[in-house]
């Protein structure tokens, strides 16, 4: 019997490759100002102009998912008589997986005969999307529910997700970094390159002069860890940058291909806290590569 895939719309995948692989979305949702907003259409996302009102100075805020939000995404699919997985953003970062988590428990209680499987991918944006991707192949393989559930939880500890941003103040919003070194690093262009640990939470753990030299860092951890990279889909979102994004894509295919790059603006809620002018990769290595 098959199943169906649910994911969050942090996992930044486009509307149309959603809808070709037929997996579900949940939205995260954000304010400007006092009007709330979700974006469920990817494609018809105009990141040029939110990245925009960003560097102008506008407020962005953002809330988890809740509890009810859950129970009625999960309970309209169950109601139907399906089986589901759900791939969500990490833990590390957000709430809202624990909220899931409630959710589900509570409705195995309406629906015993139904299967509830939650993944937590320990990841955001693409290295999120792409377990979503990963499972909707093993699903239309034939594999059990079951068994996509265990492969996933065994693979996401071999993503890797490393990043640049191009201000510090955002991270210093988030508590990241202290003030003084916000503005210090801004003042002398230092940019800082941070990663995804093993418990899905955003470290920084190496700094460069200069953004060419950070956007190479990515390519060269990338050069470092890759495994099989011809048999993967690399991720690579950037919060309008799109010309790094390119450059990027030209330095991993020089020495190591991957079979497929899937590049994509990055969507609001996660942009909002990253920053315009990030830049992410997100590939797999071996299962130690959380700790590189």
């Amino acid at each position: 019997m098959s199943f169906t895939i649910l994911t969050d719309t942090s996992a930044n995948l486009p509307t149309s490759l959603l809808k070709d692989r037929d997996i579900y979305v949940i939205p995260y949702s954000y304010m400007i100002g006092e009007k709330e907003y979700s974006c469920l259409d990817t494609d018809g996302f105009d990141g040029k102009i939110f990245y925009k009102a960003m560097r102008l100075g506008a407020d962005i805020k953002t809330s988890a998912i809740n509890f009810q939000n859950y129970i009625d995404f999960f309970g309209n699919h169950l109601a139907k008589g399906e089986d589901i997985l759900f791939v969500s953003m990490s833990s590390g970062i957000s709430s809202s997986f624990h909220c899931s988590e409630v959710a589900a428990k509570e409705l195995k209680e309406k629906y015993p005969d139904r299967k509830i499987l939650l993944c937590d991918t320990l990841g955001a944006s693409l290295g999120e999307g792409i377990f979503a991707l990963k499972a909707a192949d093993y699903r239309d393989e034939g594999l059990s529910i079951e068994e996509a559930h265990r492969r996933i939880e065994e693979e996401k500890q071999c993503m890797y997700q490393v990043f640049t941003v191009d201000n510090l103040m955002y991270l210093k919003r988030t508590g990241r970094l202290s003030g003084s070194a916000a503005v210090i690093g801004n003042m002398l262009q230092i940019k800082p390159i941070l990663k995804g640990n093993e418990n899905g939470e955003i470290v920084n753990f190496a700094k460069v002069i200069g953004r060419r030299k950070a956007v190479d860092m990515l390519a060269q951890r990338y050069n470092m860890l890759v495994q099989h990279p011809e048999n993967q889909i690399v991720g690579i979102a950037h919060a309008d940058c799109e010309d790094e994004a390119n450059y990027l894509i030209e330095q991993l295919n020089k020495k190591k291909p991957p079979k497929e790059i899937l590049s994509v603006m990055y969507e609001p809620v996660t942009g909002s806290h990253v920053g315009p002018g990030t830049l992410a990769l997100f590939f797999i290595g071996d299962d130690k590569v959380r700790f590189r």
